[in-house]
């Protein structure tokens, strides 16, 4: 992969679905423009902090694996364990199932007979569970689910050209298609209703900053900041970028600038077309709201408000290229760290060995088969609070590790250093702890931050389980 196809990785895995989504649910807990907008303004200066810092651990060790290896080296073999027994068992299968469910419900924009209700015939069962309740079973949407991650998978294991040929075309796409809806939002799509209600005198904070507002502002991060992950899944094929040492910190900085100005554009854009509220005496389009999306589909409903039906056809075809491509990078990067922990004998030895087109088929299919298992349960919302409150454990302590490489390893060549050092490092713990911490406080969240602890720390006694066997 050259820096293009390193910089669209960055940036394709991800633009998937959440920020044609997420701004709806946002809206509701923050319940006010400038929140939501300050809450994608945090969410992207938290995700370039990350990569400015792991830019230095990418140059240092461009390796197949990444933010595992980084992991392994910086801070021993069990939390590089756990990191990828979490990544394999809800970080990025979660994500690449909750996209695949969010391919299948734009997909019911164009076609109506695809909804979330399940299949009868198929078997169903409802539990509760600490994360909340889970509902099993098949649906069409979930079955459009199913076949995006096969279809993927199937082309990721025809080798590494095919796969970066998808992403590098989808993402500039589907880039494109961001773009665009943010030029006609902030132009042609202008609505005054909707710039009144949301920048008028009086509407832009109508929130009073408690104790309380600032937990919920931080649960309300998780779909910012969902939508801004998978920044690091370019680390994990490092081996397969030309000039790693070189490419990859510009790869991490230029992806994640570029996606996170868009984001908070694209936001802008949505408040110029739609009040956030909604108002009663507008148009029957005006008077839904960023609140009241349809499914919280925020991006269609701009959409179909600037051009009516036709653009919410239009926005719908644009969101499932996106999230079409979203999901190749991730099912690409992903099974790179299967394979690196195979290598080292943490995780089955089939996925340590590549096929005849140089990739790594086994880790692929187990891969693809577990997370077609996640998209039989739970929910979108649900599936996001597991995967970024583990993530956000996760990026802390790698950030630590930093710190700790450049006291136990001075002499170690680094290509680059980490820009701000050690302030900026540092203010990204401080950060990214904070927000797993209110995550655990916060009632919205709490369960599922558990829940995701919880998924973590059973990797412990995984991990000595699986050493005795090796060695036995």
């Amino acid at each position: 992969m050259t820096l293009t196809d390193a910089t669209m990785l960055v940036a394709g895995s991800m633009i998937g679905s959440g920020i044609f989504i997420v701004s709806a649910d946002i809206g509701r807990t923050v319940g006010s423009p400038l929140w939501l907008l300050l809450a994608w303004v945090v969410a992207g200066i938290v995700t370039m902090l990350g990569a400015l810092a792991y830019g230095e651990l990418a140059a240092m060790y461009p390796r197949a694996g990444g933010q595992y290896v980084f992991l392994r080296e910086a801070l021993g073999p069990l939390t590089g364990f756990l990191y990828g027994w979490t990544l394999f068992v809800i970080i990025q299968t979660g994500t690449i199932a909750a996209v695949a469910v969010a391919f299948g419900r734009f997909l019911g924009v164009l076609w109506p007979a695809i909804t979330p209700d399940r299949f009868s015939w198929f078997p169903q069962f409802d539990f509760q569970t600490p994360g909340g309740p889970v509902q099993l079973g098949l649906s069409p949407q979930r079955l459009i689910a199913l076949i995006t991650i096969w279809i993927l998978t199937w082309i990721n294991l025809r080798g590494v050209k095919e796969a970066k040929w998808v992403q590098t075309t989808l993402t500039a796409v589907k880039t494109g298609a961001l773009g665009l809806l943010i030029l006609l939002g902030l132009t042609i799509g202008r609505h005054a209703a909707a710039v009144t209600a949301n920048f008028g005198s009086g509407h832009f904070n109508t929130r009073d900053v408690s104790a309380a507002f600032i937990i919920a502002f931080g649960s309300a991060l998780v779909g910012s900041l969902f939508s801004s992950d998978a920044w690091n899944n370019v680390t994990f094929a490092a081996a397969e970028v030309k000039e790693p040492q070189r490419n990859l910190p510009r790869a991490l900085l230029y992806g994640t600038g570029l996606v996170s100005l868009l984001y908070i554009l694209a936001n802008v854009a949505y408040l110029n077309v739609l009040p956030l509220h909604g108002v009663e005496n507008g148009a029957d389009v005006i008077s839904r709201g960023i609140q009241y999306a349809t499914q919280d589909r925020v991006g269609s409903a701009v959409a179909e408000t600037i051009f009516g039906a036709a653009g919410a056809t239009m926005m719908a075809a644009a969101i499932l290229i996106s999230t079409f491509g979203c999901n190749n990078g991730l099912i690409l990067s992903g099974a790179r760290v299967y394979y690196a922990m195979a290598r080292d004998k943490l995780f089955f030895a089939g996925a340590g060995r590549l096929n005849k087109n140089h990739v790594p088929a086994s880790a692929l299919i187990v891969q693809s088969i577990w997370t077609s298992l996640l998209c039989l349960t739970g929910t979108y919302g649900q599936l996001l609070n597991y995967v970024i409150f583990a993530a956000l454990v996760f990026y802390a302590l790698t950030t630590i590790g930093l710190f700790r490489l450049r006291k136990t390893r001075p002499d170690i060549e680094r290509p680059y250093k980490a820009l701000g050092y050690p302030v900026l490092p540092a203010l990204y713990i401080v950060l990214s702890s904070a927000i797993a911490i209110i995550l655990l406080i916060a009632d919205k969240t709490r369960s599922q931050a558990i829940s995701g602890l919880v998924l973590v720390a059973l990797g412990i006694p995984v991990y000595f389980i699986w050493r005795k066997v090796e060695a036995s």
